[in-house]
């Protein structure tokens, strides 16, 4: 997966959200940390789902992550975005997708790859 200058990588579970920027080009890319922003998960009733309180409050991470994406990619902070969640996570995301996010979608990874360091999801990218 081509990677271009700047684009973010977001890695997401159901209690994590970490963020990388590739500061070098296409060619040679380089994941950079960047600071995870604060979630507000409160108002994401997850009323919809009959589980266990853990999935809802999963769920509502995840509703919170995207909905801080789209409004990154609203706002021209983000221009091309890559999501890395779980499975389930990534089922949970795509439902909160918008149009904007969708445009700016240079790929996903159904893959738990939470806790990882850049250079290792870096090596999942280029596995791809």
């Amino acid at each position: 997966m081509l990677l271009p200058h700047g684009t973010v990588i977001a890695v997401i579970d159901g209690r994590n959200f970490h963020l990388f920027r590739n500061s070098g080009d296409e060619a040679t890319p380089e994941l950079t940390d960047l600071p995870a922003p604060k979630l507000d998960t409160h108002n994401h009733s997850a009323g919809s789902h009959h589980g266990s309180t853990a999935t809802m409050t999963e769920d509502s991470h995840a509703i919170a992550a995207v909905e801080w994406l789209a409004h990154e990619v609203q706002g021209h902070r983000i221009e091309h975005l890559v999501v890395i969640a779980p499975p389930r996570a990534m089922g949970e995301l795509r439902k909160h997708y918008t149009k904007p996010l969708e445009k700016a979608l240079l790929g996903e990874v159904s893959k738990d790859l939470s806790g990882r360091k850049g250079s290792e999801i870096l090596a999942q990218l280029r596995g791809r």
